[in-house]
């Protein structure tokens, strides 16, 4: 009896000692596992690139903006060269006093030209003095007209000759393309008053009553 008491003693510390040393054992690959883990260097964090598409347009001020955004004034031709642009002065505009003289010197003109070739008066709007690149012709000058569109030549007082598309809209109204190279040159106004006599079939001759000259006189 004492034997197998004895017997069994000694199997219990057994296993109990074993399972002390698998203990030590678990430990010790443990803390190996985290000393290795701390001594590996961390891998860089991938970045994706930003695309500049998505990303959302940088705020700022009102008054920054506007300083910023400036039109560009550049005009590209088709050549490829860039020419600059100014911005189109402040309009000026006659005064009453200055059309009516212009009014008045252009219908004195008319009448010194007499009647052996139609004529009419064509005061000049700020537009069609500076901006329009066509010049609208009175309905009742259409009988002295062609029917059909064809090319014109306006002829001003120093006899230069100046080439303009004479064109019959749908709604039939009659026009000069290309006045815009004719008002250009001569520098025409606001309140100018012009005079335009049909000497040949496709060509006019062009007389001009300046506002400004208004200025010039004492009244």
């Amino acid at each position: 009896m004492d034997e197998a008491n004895s017997y069994e003693e000694q199997r219990r510390r057994q296993i109990e000692q074993n399972k002390r040393k698998l203990d030590e054992l678990r430990v010790h690959k443990l803390s190996a596992a985290v000393r290795q883990a701390a001594a590996k260097p961390m891998q860089a964090k991938l970045v994706m690139p930003r695309n500049p598409r998505l990303d959302a347009p940088t705020r700022r001020s009102g008054r920054i903006a506007s300083l910023l955004e400036q039109p560009d004034y550049r005009v590209r031709k088709e050549n490829g060269d860039i020419k600059t642009e100014s911005p189109d002065p402040v309009p000026v505009y006659a005064t009453n006093e200055e059309r009516a003289y212009a009014f008045t010197k252009a219908e004195q003109l008319n009448g010194q030209l007499g009647s052996d070739h139609p004529t009419f008066i064509k005061p000049m709007s700020h537009g069609s003095a500076k901006k329009l690149r066509h010049l609208n012709i009175p309905v009742h000058f259409r009988q002295y007209l062609p029917v059909h569109d064809e090319t014109m030549v306006l002829v001003d007082e120093a006899n230069n000759e100046f080439d303009v598309f004479y064109r019959i809209s749908h709604d039939h109204r009659m026009h000069l393309n290309g006045w815009r190279a004719y008002s250009a040159y001569h520098e025409l106004a606001d309140g100018d008053c012009l005079v335009f006599q049909l000497i040949e079939r496709r060509k006019f001759k062009v007389y001009i009553a300046r506002a400004s000259s208004y200025n010039k006189n004492d009244h």
